[in-house]
This record gives structure tokens, sequence and C-alpha cells, in this order.
């Protein structure tokens, strides 16, 4: 994940997931965190007091679900809900945003749109990068992901993942 992006747009599960994991701060990290109304309402849904923290900064945004025939098409064939259409039209209105989602078919369609994508597990590596925290503490946070967390991970991915994390200096 570049260290450089300023700007992220969210789907529902990064939210969701870091909100489970006391990780939402880890956003902070950002200049702006912009994240759809319809995706917000998801999160309230699923999470009521996901944003009660004043410290962590979001942004909600109002957008209109772009109609364009070619991003139907693929919204349709990927099936993808309210809350990813919006955020992928949001990302068409901010070029060089980083799309953050946790589903496997708003990232194949934010990669065919050309979208630079990352999930909870980008920012959870991210945070080490960014001295957010230590190396050890983000092993702790994903040793326990699957204990604290909705977030769906194969098992031998989330020990590849920890694996990496354990070798790298």
């Amino acid at each position: 994940m570049s260290e450089t992006a300023a700007i992220v747009v969210c789907d529902a599960g990064p939210l969701i997931h870091l909100d489970e994991i006391n990780c939402l701060s880890f956003l902070n990290d950002f200049e702006r965190v912009l994240v759809p109304k319809q995706v917000w309402d998801e999160v309230i849904y699923h999470r009521s007091n996901a944003f009660d923290d004043p410290d962590v900064k979001l942004e909600k945004v109002e957008v209109t679900v772009s109609r364009d025939p070619n991003f139907q098409t693929l919204v349709s064939t990927l099936m993808l809900d309210l809350g990813e259409q919006a955020a992928l039209t949001l990302m068409q209105m901010n070029s060089g945003a980083i799309f953050l989602t946790d589903d496997a078919a708003a990232r194949l369609a934010a990669v065919a749109l050309g979208y630079q994508v990352h999930g909870t597990i980008g920012i959870l590596i991210r945070a080490i990068r960014s001295q957010q925290k230590t190396r050890e503490q983000v092993l702790t946070i994903l040793h326990e992901l699957p204990r604290r967390s909705t977030l769906h991970i194969r098992p031998d991915l989330l020990r590849e993942i920890i694996n990496q994390v354990e070798s790298e200096a």
C-alpha cells in the first residue's frame, strides 16, 4: 500500500472489521477517509456504535450511483450491493484514492476499473509501517482476528500473512 496515499474510500467490510478489533483509529493515518452514505448506513445497521469515537475522522459523503452503462454492466455481473456501487462511484470522483474493501467481488470490480484496492489486513500491516503499532501488537491482532472479527479469511491465508509479518525485519 502506498505510504503517500492521502485519500481512501471505504466499503463497509473494513469499517466493520476494524471496529470489531478496536482498530478503526488506524484510518486516521490518512488525510481523508471518505464513506458513502450508503456504506455509512450499512455499517450503522451492523455496528450501531461503530462511529461513536470522536477521535476517528471519517467523512460521510452523499453519492448518487453512476448510471454509466459499462459501470452498470460490471455491477450487474458481479452482483455488487448498493454500498459497493456507491463506493466505486466515489472512487471515480477521487482519482488516486485507495479503495478499502474486504469483498472479493468489489475487489474484482475495483481492479477492473484500475483502482488501487486493499482491505482490513492491508490496514493492519500499514499500521506497522506507519508506526501506529509495533509488529508484535499487530501480530497479536492477527492471531486474535478469527475470534474478534467477522472477517472471512481462509485460515491458511491468515497463517501465511502472520508468517510473512513475523519474518520481515
